[in-house]
Parts: structure tokens; sequence; C-alpha cells
């Protein structure tokens, strides 16, 4: 099965850099990156050209105007071929074992909802210059540096293969985000996608979790398997948020599955 993971970017190459770098020593071979490029500048492409001959890579873009995710991630799904998505942002890293573990936790009528760890500025900056290796850390240095403030927690980043609780949470759509989130492109498909009337940050994919569990595919908790990094960056504005937060309640209180605004529109892709 080949795994699709679309990584969200914009007008950020160091920390996208940085991601595709996190996928180069993946355990797991089986996927392809494509790109979701919400408006960057040249830079952007110019960087994914230089992993081309490294990984298996495609690059959606579209002009910038403002802030849509939505629409940006629904076209970089039409240009995946796998069965399966995860979604991340670009400025998270992933574990070498990351692909490994997201294919372990996959499972016909589930999403899989992952976490991630905050950085700091200074570790972030450690690693963006290339002075430090996520994956030759070891778990006192971990400790270490959640007692520096350098991490805001260390508990994702454990492994529990079998963790018990993967299925207590079925219809929980809080917290569920696409920093890291796996689904069904089949799942994704039935529902029509993002709901591109989601502009500006925040909600649309709390929508998307929603939606999917009001058609049946539920949550299954990819924690203490499939952490990410999250490198530190000034906050998005958040100015359409009310708004956006008014149209998932929305999506909450008329059980919205379908959504016509979404990944086709008028019958056609």
């Amino acid at each position: 099965m080949l795994i699709s993971v679309i990584i969200t970017t914009y007008n950020s190459p160091e920390f996208l850099n940085k991601s595709l770098e996190s996928f180069l020593t993946q355990k797991d071979k089986n996927f392809e990156i494509v790109i979701a490029d919400d408006g960057s500048t040249s830079d952007t492409k110019e960087l994914i050209n230089k992993y081309n001959s490294k990984l298996k890579i495609s690059h959606a873009w579209h002009e910038d105007s403002g802030f849509r995710a939505a629409k940006i991630r629904n076209e970089a799904v039409k240009m995946s071929s796998g069965e399966y998505l995860i979604f991340i942002d670009g400025d998270c890293m992933a574990f070498n074992d990351f692909i490994k573990k997201h294919r372990e936790i996959s499972e016909n009528g589930f999403f899989a909802r992952g976490n991630r760890v905050m950085l700091s500025n200074s570790f972030s900056s450690r690693i963006i210059n290339g002075d430090e290796n996520i994956n030759l850390i070891n778990v006192r240095k971990f400790i270490k540096l959640r007692i520096k403030k350098d991490l805001n927690r260390i508990l994702p980043l454990l492994r529990i293969n079998n963790y018990p609780l993967r299925k207590t949470k079925l219809k929980k759509w809080k917290g569920a985000k696409t920093c890291n989130l796996g689904v069904w492109k089949k799942d994704f498909l039935h529902i029509n996608g993002f709901d591109e009337s989601y502009v500006g940050w925040g909600r649309e994919d709390s929508d998307l979790v929603v939606r999917l569990i009001n058609s049946n595919i539920f949550r299954k908790e990819a924690i203490f398997s499939t952490g990410l990094f999250h490198l530190k960056h000034e906050i998005n504005s958040r100015e359409n948020f009310s708004k956006n937060d008014k149209l998932l309640k929305e999506a909450i209180s008329k059980n919205k599955t379908y959504i016509n605004n979404g990944y086709k529109k008028n019958g056609s892709i």
C-alpha cells in the first residue's frame, strides 16, 4: 500500500527543508510526498526541486490569496497516488519510524490521530542549523531538553506498540488535527474532502474530522507511536477564526457528512 504524505506549507522553506529531510531516512520507503503550497514564492519551488532525486515528491501550488489550507490540501490530494493519506504541516519533523508506525496503525473504518511535541525557539534554531539530529537523541537527552523547557512535553515521543487505549475516543473530534492525521483516501473522498468555505486559519481540519465521524469513520489514537517534532514559528493570524468556528458548529449541529464546496464541485473534479 502506497502512503501519500500531504505537507502544507507557506513561505517557510527553512522549515520545509527540515521536514523533507526527516523523510529521507524513513525505515518504510513505500510512500510519496505531495507539498500543499498555499501560495509560496519561488524559493519553496526551488527547495522542492532539490529533493526530486531523493524523494518521490510532487508540488501542488496556487496563488497567494490568503490562508486557504483547505483548498490547497484538496488540490494536493488530487495529485496523490496513495490509498492512505497522512496530513502534516511543513514545520513538523518526523522520526524515522513515522511512516512505518502510521502503516501499522491504519485500519479500515478509522482515521488515525497523531500528536506532536512543541519545540522552543532555541532548540528549533539548533535543528534548523543542523546542530541536532532528532533520530540520534536518546531518552536521557529528551528528559534534559524537557527540564530546560526546550520541549513542551515528552510523552508523545514514547513508543508503546500495544497501547491498549487506541479506541477509547471513537467519536471525539477535539484534538485531531492535520498536523498529524491519517485517513483512507476512500473515506476522504466519500465526504468530499476539506470544505473550502473555511478561509483563514482554523477549524478546517476539525470540520473534516467531524464529518468523518458523522459518516461512521471513527477515531483511532496514534499516540505513543507517531509523534512529531513541531518547530517554533510565529503564530498565524486568527482574524477569521470566529467565522470558521461558526461553520464548524453548523457542521456539528446539522450532522454534516458530504459537503458541496470541497474536493469535487458541480459533479466534476
